[in-house]
């Protein structure tokens, strides 16, 4: 019997396999998520690098929002990675959700990445 952590990199796993497949060279925006906090990154998976990255434990995620761990933090996240990766210059990314069902938390940081310009 497999554990759910198991089945979560199962599906991660199967989720990137896909992505690699329609990337074409634009970095991938990576989801990662906890019961308590959302954070996301912007790889470039050709060179190996991150360009942006933004969290719930950044003070001023936490500053503005009730809670880490609700949809209205994940939307602060989003709305930040949005800003860091135009001073990096990525407008086009590849979303990965890993693992995660595209819903609550993980749809409120996308929606709020997409207002703030990013294109996927």
């Amino acid at each position: 019997m497999k554990t759910s952590r198991e089945k979560l990199q199962r599906r991660a796993q199967r989720v990137r396999t896909k992505l690699r497949r329609v990337a074409e060279g634009r970095p991938r925006l990576s989801v990662s998520r906890s019961h308590k906090n959302i954070s996301v990154q912007i790889i470039d998976d050709e060179k190996g690098i991150t360009l942006a990255s933004a969290s719930t434990l950044e003070k001023e995620v936490i500053a503005s929002a009730k809670s880490s761990g609700n949809v209205e933090a994940a939307a602060l996240v989003g709305k930040a990675i949005a800003e860091r990766a135009k001073k990096a210059g990525v407008e086009d990314v590849v979303f990965d959700r890993g693992g995660y069902m595209f819903h609550g938390r993980v749809k409120a940081l996308a929606d709020a990445a997409r207002e703030g310009g990013l294109k996927f």
